[in-house]
């Protein structure tokens, strides 16, 4: 049996407690939505004031070179990098997840002509389906993208394949693949991997460069803060960044943007993989986000993770009983920094556990998910938020009309 006396002591000893000052939280709300949206870094404030009063108000269009708005993404992608295991000048931030999924499937797919095939799971992300399905319409050829269900996707790997796209780390049961296995399965099969770190980066290490990995991207507003909608990022190995063209050959991937040249040049390097005028305002909140993140070493960040989740499922289980269902797997290694479990009326539960001030997320058909950001969350946040389930459950507050009405966001 464990007691709130318990979290107070792993708390009192917690070697990153001193970060939890460093974020903006509200008093009496249980925060576990880091893996959907991360809590805002104080430093971020006034960072992106004196981007709007004195770089935009003051500086005007010469903060592109006095503020060095221009290198943003690359300067922040170079941050990113050391989160996930890339090189200096490796990695750049642009864009959304999702259209940076669509870069890089594009080129991965062009890397393996005679392979018509990408495959994925079934419970993939489903943007990155959306992705590779209409990048599948738009090539043609016979391209397609096959869904395997959860478990098999090594056994299909195939001649045929010529991509095999996952997300590391599960957005529904938070269960964790392995990235270096997978990785070297794919490619001994003749394929290329494609990594999405949403759920990852910023939450534990992963070690893209030793792991041989191909393509990577991910989102900077989940672990690493950067706020709604930041921009995300994509990494390449150095060994495919000049082997194809950019498919959204936008005038920043330009090799000399300010030429104003009528045909496109690719950049050098990882900069090819920009598209668009970066967005200045949100990528300094990111930019500012990451500097406090990277001050963690991530080691710790890591087993605080496992040992927040472990804590927070003996909790639910004692206090709850088989009112719900663990979905996420047991072993903490083997999960990211979330844990799911599963109830008939998943989203109506969820309704009334933020209504008590315990802000985790529904994802259908019937999950309950919580996120654990150990930079900002606590050992008794993890018991408070165990505690006000169980009394939603057994009160049946679940019930009332108000919190089966559906929210646009879920």
């Amino acid at each position: 049996m464990i007691t709130r006396s318990d979290a107070l002591r792993l708390d009192a000893s917690d070697l990153l407690a001193s970060f939890r000052d460093r974020f903006v939280l509200p008093d009496g709300l249980v925060y576990l939505d880091g893996n959907s949206l991360g809590a805002l870094p104080k430093t971020a404030t006034a960072r992106v004031a004196g981007a709007v009063l004195q770089e935009w108000g003051e500086g005007l269009v010469r903060s592109w070179n006095d503020a060095g708005w221009i290198d943003l993404p690359r300067r922040v992608g170079d941050k990113v990098a050391r989160l996930v295991g890339a090189g200096h000048g490796e990695v750049v931030c642009a864009d959304s997840t999702s259209i940076n999924v669509f870069k890089v499937l594009s080129a991965a797919v062009a890397l393996r002509p005679g392979r018509s095939t990408i495959l994925s799971e079934e419970g993939n992300f489903p943007t990155d389906l959306y992705m590779a399905e209409g990048l599948a319409r738009l090539v043609g050829d016979g391209c397609r993208l096959r869904l395997v269900p959860k478990g098999e996707v090594l056994s299909a790997l195939g001649d045929d394949t010529a991509v095999l796209l996952l997300t590391h780390v599960d957005y529904r049961t938070g269960e964790r693949h392995d990235l270096p296995a997978v990785t070297r399965a794919a490619q001994a099969a003749g394929a290329l991997a494609i990594w999405d770190l949403a759920h990852t980066a910023g939450a534990m290490p992963v070690e893209l460069s030793a792991a041989g990995a191909d393509f990577a991207v991910g989102c900077g507003y989940k672990y690493l803060c950067g706020g709604p909608g930041a921009p995300a990022f994509l990494w390449v190995a150095p060994r495919h960044q000049e082997a194809f063209a950019q498919p959204l050959s936008g005038w920043l991937g330009h090799a000399e943007p300010f030429a104003f040249e009528p045909g496109y040049r690719p950049a050098a390097g990882i900069s090819r993989f920009l598209c668009g005028t970066p967005p200045i305002l949100s990528m300094t909140a990111l930019d500012a986000a990451l500097d406090v993140i990277l001050e963690a070493d991530l080691a710790l960040v890591r087993e605080k993770s496992e040992r927040l989740t472990s804590f927070f499922v003996e909790a639910v289980e004692q206090l709850c009983g088989n009112a719900v269902r663990l979905v996420s797997p047991r072993e903490p290694s083997r999960r990211g920094s979330q844990v799911s479990f599963s109830h008939p009326d998943a989203y109506a539960v969820m309704r009334a556990l933020i209504s008590r001030g315990v802000v985790g997320d529904f994802r259908a058909p019937d999950v309950l998910r919580f996120g654990f950001a150990p930079l900002y969350v606590r050992f008794t946040d993890a018991w408070d938020a165990a505690g006000a389930l169980a009394e939603v459950l057994s009160s049946h507050a679940h019930e009332r009309p108000e919190f089966r009405r559906r929210e646009a966001v879920t």
